[in-house]
């Protein structure tokens, strides 16, 4: 594979400065390592009046096919179908692309310390692809890069044989820009556009494709006419990540419209807003899940707790919502779901999270119903919705891993009021809130499973509602706030024998049923 970089200039702003820009002295020629070859870097011209930087990418196509085992993950999809005989080692590809991050990595980001003001201006650029595969001919090519400031986009289509013109183009062309434009713009463009055009790469596409699609496209992407097709070709067509990407571009757009970071954009309507209105402006209440959260967040704050255990923590909104309290300094997310987890991790971006902020947090696989070491030191521990998709004969072994083995010094439990059911109007009467709920209990039931773990494993218990407290059912939701070695104090709405019954509680009549 081979690109050639030119630009010319004058004797007070020598073109050799090109050398400066890229980190490749012209006098040498010099040779990198890549994972699948060897790059080279050499100027067959390099004057004042003009200086041409070479690319050439030597692929070895043996180990390329044994690497990826010719198909599948990290396999080149051309070659899963031609093995050994294939075009990979001559036209420009993701595997060009990847060459060029790794040798011009510092020109990519715009980065001169010897000349930074070169650095931040256009040059006068001539950029030649011999042989680029073109997967929606010429007028794609041209499509692609005549919106990113090139005076000159030139794609030749490359005839099959020139013996036997009759056979006619094949589906390369040779491209040549020319325009003046920041050298790092410039790279960032070529690293995008080359595995769009070959609608293909060589390596598997991971969600962190996704940042380096927004890292290179910064300043051209978001207000591309083709972008949906750039986007959808550079992530390999996964939907997921074409879509993750596709909205990420377009609150940078908004936020650059309207001349605020993304952060303020993307944060305009936030989820823990106390009050939410319809389109006709019409006042709608809080979500429960919200209103949960909320609750569970406020105990911890009064718990004067810092380090904080989300047990069951699911798809991560708990853990999220913590994240983003600097006063919680080490948070656990524990979930025996290995897909949870992964939704989870996805949706707190662990990937581009700052090294600060990456230490706050930690995702791990664990089942509550067994003892972990892992649990234990902890501030306090929050089990939200969890204990109702337990089995009844499995609650004391989660008791015990919680109470007795890690014993953070505060444990949150919510869990569902089956009396408040009946105000569901969507809720048939005799079923549970979620097909996987193994039981509901009442208020008096809770308290007494409640009081009795107090009891047994030296804790206080209070009661808290959460949601809108009926007079007649009680809230939705119930919560227990247990504290290590405080009295249990009862709800206000208790009686006497509510406070720390050590009675076993019952099925709720609709589970036995």
């Amino acid at each position: 594979m081979f690109l050639t970089i030119s630009t010319t200039g004058t004797p007070e702003r020598p073109a050799t400065d090109l050398g400066f820009l890229l980190h490749k002295h012209p006098d040498n020629a010099q040779t990198f390592s890549t994972s699948h070859g060897t790059a080279h870097v050499l100027y067959p011209e390099a004057t004042a009046e003009r200086c041409t930087a070479a690319l050439l990418l030597e692929i070895d196509p043996v180990g390329l096919v044994r690497r990826g085992k010719g198909k599948g993950r990290g396999g080149a999809p051309d070659s899963a179908l031609a093995q050994y005989v294939n075009d990979r080692p001559y036209a420009a590809s993701s595997l060009l692309a990847v060459a060029l991050a790794t040798v011009f990595k510092s020109a990519l980001h715009g980065a001169c310390k010897a000349m930074p003001e070169r650095a931040a201006v256009p040059l006068p650029l001539r950029v030649e692809v011999p042989a680029l595969p073109a997967r929606g001919g010429a007028d794609l090519v041209r499509k692609l890069f005549a919106p990113l400031g090139w005076d000159t986009v030139e794609a030749e289509p490359v005839e099959l044989d020139t013996a036997f013109p009759e056979w006619g183009d094949s589906r390369y062309v040779r491209l040549v820009l020319e325009g003046e434009l920041r050298l790092a713009d410039a790279l960032n463009q070529l690293y995008v556009l080359l595995p769009v055009l070959d609608d293909a790469k060589h390596y598997w596409v991971s969600p962190d494709e996704v940042d380096k699609l927004l890292r290179a496209g910064d300043g051209w992407l978001a207000d591309h006419p083709e972008q949906q097709l750039i986007t959808s070709r550079y992530l390999s067509r996964r939907w997921g990540l074409t879509r993750d990407a596709m909205e990420r571009l377009e609150l940078a757009r908004l936020a650059e419209a309207d001349g605020l970071d993304v952060e303020d954009v993307d944060n305009a309507v936030d989820e823990t807003t106390t009050e939410l209105f319809g389109e006709e402006g019409d006042e709608k209440p809080v979500p429960l899940a919200v209103q949960r959260r909320d609750a569970i967040l406020a105990a911890l704050r009064a718990a004067d707790a810092t380090r904080v255990l989300d047990l069951g923590c699911g798809q991560g909104q708990l853990v999220q919502a913590l994240l983003k309290d600097v006063r919680f300094t080490d948070i656990v997310g524990v979930d025996v779901s290995v897909r949870a987890l992964t939704v989870a991790g996805r949706r707190l971006r662990l990937e581009r999270l700052g090294e600060r902020q990456a230490g706050r947090v930690k995702l791990i696989q664990g089942s509550l119903a067994y003892t972990d070491k892992r649990l234990t030191g902890y501030d306090a521990a929050v089990l939200s919705e969890v204990i109702e998709h337990l089995d009844l004969p499995r609650l004391p072994a989660l008791e015990y891993a919680v109470f007795g083995s890690a014993r953070p010094r505060t444990v949150l439990v919510t869990t569902p009021n089956v009396e408040y059911n009946v105000r569901w109007e969507s809720l048939p009467a005799g079923h549970v809130r979620h097909s996987d709920h193994r039981f509901e209990w009442n208020r008096e039931e809770f308290r007494a499973w409640a009081g009795r773990v107090a009891e047994q494993y030296g804790y206080g218990v209070e009661f808290t509602p959460v949601g809108p407290d009926d007079p007649e059912v009680g809230p939705p939701t119930q919560m227990a706030v247990f504290t290590q070695g405080a009295p249990s104090t009862p709800d206000d709405r208790t009686t006497p024998t509510d406070r720390t019954t050590a009675t076993t509680p019952t099925t709720p009549k609709e589970e036995q049923a």
